[in-house]
């Protein structure tokens, strides 16, 4: 039997296709769209299954990734090695193909980006990333069996800290460090699954499997 949608969230969890709230971050959606109809071109709503213990938390999505198709880190680069990790550990089924169509589906885990809608150079400003940060609020209190977050970077590791008011010089952001949050979730932190960091090796994929394997396995502890 399959499985029942999770109800949509309530209006104020999740940005308007429009969201008016970062200035800059509207202008080069507006260039998008004139420039690509076609493509998203909006806040990238987070996808997976809201009861899943895990949540995947990102930068901001791609100019020619998620922003153009909807779907977090599906169409450049940066998904290769997050997802193939995901599938190999069983926390994702199917096959990906940087396609939202591709029928993959999320088992035990959701994604979302710190920043929901594109930024030029792939980099937000700290208002924009403020700005976005009730949104992220919102995500954890939508999935009521959340026991971990894997923070992918600083910038994510930092927005979690925020959306749980703690403040970021209480834990400082290490690949493979696990965090443990006054209210018992366990903040994870890896290097961003990005194609800098793989091409210049800061991230290997041995690195971020042995990062999600060990978190996994708490997890099921």
């Amino acid at each position: 039997m399959a499985r029942a949608a999770s109800p949509p969230l309530p209006p104020a969890a999740a940005p308007d296709h429009d969201c008016p709230h970062c200035p800059r971050l509207v202008a080069y959606r507006t260039a998008n769209r004139a420039a690509h109809p076609d493509w998203h071109n909006g806040p990238v709503p987070s996808w997976g299954p809201r009861e899943a213990p895990l949540l995947v938390l990102g930068l901001a999505p791609g100019v020619r990734g998620a922003n153009r198709t909807g779907r977090p880190f599906t169409g450049d680069y940066a998904g290769r090695l997050l997802y193939r990790t995901l599938l190999k550990f069983g926390v994702a089924r199917g096959e990906f193909r940087e396609d939202p169509n591709d029928g993959m589906e999320l088992l035990g885990c959701r994604i979302a980006n710190a920043v929901r809608c594109v930024p030029p150079e792939n980099l937000p400003t700290p208002a924009e990333i403020r700005s976005c940060n009730g949104f992220v609020q919102a995500e954890l209190a939508a999935m009521p069996r959340l026991r971990a977050v894997l923070a992918l970077g600083v910038v994510a590791h930092n927005a979690l800290l925020r959306a749980k008011g703690i403040p970021a010089s209480r834990h400082a952001f290490a690949h493979g460090a696990v965090h443990t949050l006054p209210d018992g979730l366990w903040l994870v932190d890896s290097y961003h699954v990005s194609r800098y960091n793989t091409s210049t090796k800061r991230l290997t994929a041995e690195m971020f499997e042995g990062a999600v394997g060990a978190l996994l396995a708490r997890l099921g502890a």
